[in-house]
This record gives structure tokens, sequence and C-alpha cells, in this order.
């Protein structure tokens, strides 16, 4: 056959030394090669290399505690989230918020009115996505009634706190009413105190709130005061959108794949509790031609140890962490990559229980820790000892300038002496007297070794002892949430680029203020921030804000975190936001 490969020459210079006969021969053969070309469809066909299978395999760490995006806050939630819904924006690969369900906007010169034009979007049951969607879904997360702890990132939208925090009677919501000095009132209802509902004051939120739809494509949202960050606000999770018509009849939408009607890159097709997530390519998405993977797996593995043998044996492509004693190796390999993380790892006081209401222990406790000593022999990951609450990386006044390096730090770490001379004034002398406590925390092996080794420090520096109790995610989030703990671990990541993300969870009333530390003079900073466009007086606000926190310690930082993410050399376009957001909308394997 060397007609079609690189003899041709040789089959040339015989052709023409041998002759007629020669010439014979071959034309017989051609006509051989024809009639066997004429059956088989050509020479030219070989078997081609097998396709990459486009399915991808990712260990999310835990069974997510829900994912309805209204009221889910943690990152393994989100991270479904990420994958199934779109918002009015989506964020790109540098952190911009860039068109999605909203094609275009246009911004009002004072900034505080947005107009929002809508793309031809589908649900996955195949009804269109509309203005009304997320009119219905803002409104819902405000709810008093949904009671979301995430309720407060929409504030920003005119009249959501007041909708948020109103008081229900019958089918009506009242703002509560307040003394002649502004203070709220309660009154006392079977040895609890409720709030009092100012029957003067009725909030409607058909009328009351600045979200409206327009049209079926056109969204109107007004704003509190000018919001810089507001467009990736908006890619949050907690302003996607819902589906109405199901979700207003069916409250339990989220607990079933077949109502889970979603209107992102990926749809739900599995779900397995405690196991996997399986979920296929959304055929209704209406950017799907950009979509390469065809199947996305999720497994819920908490152990980071048995996460990487499910990697090393093929059963995994990529996961959530790797082991601390094998990061190091893990990445030199190229197994493993050291993404950028706008996280803070700490700890935080129930701060209504003594004896950690009285900030002198709160602080003691604070000073009594290597942070140096953590983050070189116990994490190994590169991590940063934390001297303040917000993380590296955060822009100041200016881009050019951290707010971070700005706010410099607020302690020393490793201060044994002021710890001790504090925990003496507290009354209780080189821990003499300190009451039994324990440090709640989740299951994982990081937990596991930072409880061991702060439970170690506490015992020798301040002669206090405590007891470690891991819990499974969804009781340790209840037991945070309710107050039915005295210390426990706890993780902030960014939800957007701006030092706010980490400051405004503690104002008084936020779903994520787990300490019960209530301050007004803070609440007015993060409102004064928060009313202003003007990015120095809006930095001045938080780097007080920062100040205050950090002098009355409800909240003890420990290290800034890095993300180790293990993830197989096959997987491409995967992308890690510095939020700790997974996007798999472009990720496909080779």
């Amino acid at each position: 056959m060397c007609w079609y490969d690189s003899d041709n020459r040789k089959c040339g210079t015989l052709l023409w030394k041998n002759g007629g006969s020669c010439m014979k021969k071959v034309l017989s053969l051609v006509l051989v090669l024809l009639f066997v070309v004429s059956i088989f469809g050509g020479l030219s066909r070989v078997p081609s290399a097998k396709a990459v299978a486009q399915e991808i395999s990712y260990n999310l760490g835990g069974e997510p505690t829900g994912i309805d995006p209204a009221i889910t806050v943690g990152l393994p939630e989100m991270n479904i989230e990420e994958q199934v819904f779109d918002g009015l924006t989506r964020l790109d690969t540098k952190g911009v918020p860039q068109p999605a369900i909203a094609k275009s906007w246009t911004i009002s010169k004072d900034h505080k009115t947005y107009i929002f034009t809508l793309r031809d979007a589908y649900w996955t049951n195949g009804t269109a996505v509309t203005a009304y969607d997320f009119e219905y879904a803002w409104k819902r997360a405000l709810s008093p009634d949904l009671a979301s702890e995430y309720a407060y990132q929409l504030y920003y939208v005119y009249g959501g706190q007041a909708f948020n925090t109103s008081i229900k009677v019958g089918t009506k919501y009242y703002a509560q009413a307040v003394d002649a000095k502004g203070n709220p009132l309660t009154k006392s209802v079977g040895g609890k105190d409720v709030p009092v509902a100012d029957m003067k004051k009725e909030i409607d939120p058909s009328k009351n709130i600045g979200v409206k739809a327009l049209t079926a494509k056109t969204l109107k949202v007004y704003l509190q005061s000018p919001t810089p960050y507001f467009l990736s606000l908006t890619a949050f999770p907690t302003l996607m959108p819902v589906c109405k018509a199901v979700v207003s009849t069916n409250d339990k939408w989220a607990s079933d794949v077949k109502t889970y009607v979603t209107d992102g890159p990926f749809k739900l097709t599995q779900w397995s509790h405690n196991d996997k997530m399986t979920f296929v390519k959304n055929p209704t998405y209406w950017d799907r031609d950009k979509v390469k993977l065809t199947k996305i797996t999720y497994y819920m593995v908490e152990d980071a140890a048995t996460a990487l043998s499910m990697y090393q044996s093929g059963q995994l492509d990529s996961a959530v962490s790797v082991p601390l004693s094998e990061a190091s190796k893990l990445v030199a390999s190229g197994d493993a990559t050291a993404e950028p993380f706008l996280a803070t790892r700490y700890m935080l006081f129930n701060t209504t229980k003594k004896p950690f209401s009285d900030v002198r222990v709160r602080k003691a406790l604070t000073l009594a820790i290597n942070r140096q000593q953590i983050t070189k022999s116990v994490t190994r990951g590169g991590e940063i000892p934390a001297l303040g609450f917000v993380a590296s990386g955060m822009p100041d006044a200016t881009s050019s300038k951290d707010f971070r390096t700005v706010g410099g730090s607020y302690y020393k770490d490793n201060d044994i002496a002021t710890a001790k001379a504090l925990l003496a004034q507290a009354g209780y002398p080189n821990g003499k007297g300190f009451p039994a406590f324990a440090i709640v925390s989740g299951t994982s092996q990081e937990l596991k070794s930072l409880g061991e080794a702060i439970q170690a420090m506490w015992k020798v520096n301040l002669g206090i002892t405590c007891t470690l109790r891991p819990e499974e995610s969804g009781v340790y989030m209840d037991d945070r949430n309710n107050g039915f703990y005295d210390v426990g671990f706890a993780q902030w990541s960014a939800d957007y680029m701006d030092a706010n993300t980490f400051l405004d969870i503690f104002q008084t009333g936020s779903g994520n203020n787990d300490t019960g530390w209530t301050s007004k003079a803070y609440d007015a900073l993060i409102m004064k921030e928060k009313s202003t466009g003007d990015q120095k007086v809006r930095m001045k606000a938080m780097h007080d804000a920062e100040t205050m926190l950090m002098a009355n310690m409800p909240v003890m930082p420990i290290f800034f975190r890095t993300n180790d993410v293990l993830i197989s050399k096959h997987v491409k376009n995967f992308y890690q936001s510095p939020m700790g957001f997974i996007d798999l909308k472009l990720t496909y394997m080779v």
C-alpha cells in the first residue's frame, strides 16, 4: 500500500525500471484496491483514539445541610449551588462579574438604581426564567418567616433590613416598636422576651422593598445606599433566583431531586445522602455550548486521608482538601495546587456564658496560643498567623494597598505574660477555679489536630483544662446557631472582594453572628461604611470596626488560610475562587 505512505518514491523507481509488465501488475493492484475501498469506505479511515469521557468526580468533604440558596451558609452547600444556578451575574476567573441571566444593565448616576435586562433563559423544567422569579426569590430570602442567616446580604436593597427584622401579626408585617431613646421594645411571653410590633408602621413587601419586576425581562433594583460591590453580590447564592411557580407551592422543593428546579450549567439527578450527588449537563442552560462536562459526581467523604486513597486509586479526580501530613508532598508532585484563599480560621466564644462573658478571659485565651507553632508544626500549609480578623488580600481605600497591612496587628502572638495577668484579673490565677468547658468542632483531621494543640497550650500556659467535642457538621452548625456551645472552631471565607464581608457578620441580629456579642457602636460603624460610596470614609469606618471587634474579642483569630486542592492532571480549567467557590462550568477532561 505504498501509494499512501512515505515509500511512494521506491514504488516509482520500481515501476519505471521493470517496464510494462510491472505496469500491468500495478494496474491490477489498483483495481483490487479500488474494490476494497468501495467496500470499506476508504483507506484513510483509521481507528481514532478513544474520546475522553467528560466526567469529573470531586470530594465535597461532607453531607450538605441543604441546597436551597436562600438559606444555606456553608461552602459545601454553595459549591453545589454554584454548579446548578445562575444569578444575574457570574464571576469570571478574575473575580469580575459578567453577564449571566442578566444580559445587560444600567446604573443611575447616584449608583443606587439598577435596571437589569434579562436574556432568554430557562429552568430545568422548561419554563422561562423571569424577573418575577428574581423578585420573589429576593423577597423570600428577606422574609422573617424563612429566617435566612444570610438575609443581610440583601440589606443593601432599599427596605430589605426593615422587612427582614419586621414582626408578623396575622398575615401582615410591622416594624418593631421602640421607646423614646430608640431602644427596641419587648414583652415577656411564656418566660421569653419577644419583640413588640408597632401597629402604626406596616411594612408591605409588595411596596416597601426596592426590588421590582417591571416586565418578565426587566428587573429594577433600588439600593439603600451606593454599594461598590453590588454586581458581585448578584452572583452570590443568596441572590440567585428560584422558580416561583415551584417554590411558592412546595416548601420541600430543595429536598427532592424531582422538584429541584434550577437554571445553571448542570442539573442534579441523584442525591444519595452521606454518599454522593450526581449532576449532568443541563440541556436547557442558556450558555450550554460552553459547557464541556457531561457529568459531575460529588462525594461526601469527611476524612481527607480516605479521599486521598480514592484519588490514588482513580475514584476521584479532585478533592476540597488534602491530609495535612501529605500537603507539601502532593503540591511538589503536582497532584495538589496551593490556591489563594481569602479566609480566616478562628475560634468563637459564647459571650452569653460565664466565664466567656468576661472580655479578660477571652483576651487571655487569645494571647495564650502560639500561632507560629501551629502553622509550622500542625497545619503546615503555608498559613499566615492571624493577628487581626480581616484576611490578607483585601483592597484598602486604593487597590494598591492591602486592608490587613494598613490595619496592622492588634495583639502579640504567644503573649503568655499578658495572658496570665488578664486571667488573674478575671479571678482565675494560674487557671485556679476556671470552670470545665468543651471545644466544639467538626470531625475533620485538621480540626482534631488544631483542637489538641490549643487544648495543650491552654493547659501549659494558663493551667486551664478543657475537653474536645467533635460533632457531625449538621449537628455542630445547629449547636452553634442555638448557642449550645462554650468555645467552637469556625472559618469565614470572603463572599466578595471587600473587607466588609468579614465585618458585617458581627452586627447585631446577623444570622452568622453566633457569639452572642452585640454593640450599638459597632453596628453604627458598619452602617456608616454601608451608607457611602466614598472609599476613604468606608475604609476608615471598617478599620475602626475591626479595632472595636478585636478590643472585645468575641472571636479568636488563629491563621489566614491557604487552600491545597487535590486535582488530577487530567482536569483542565478547574477554577476555585479566592473565596473558596468552585466553578466547573468551563472545566473539561483530557
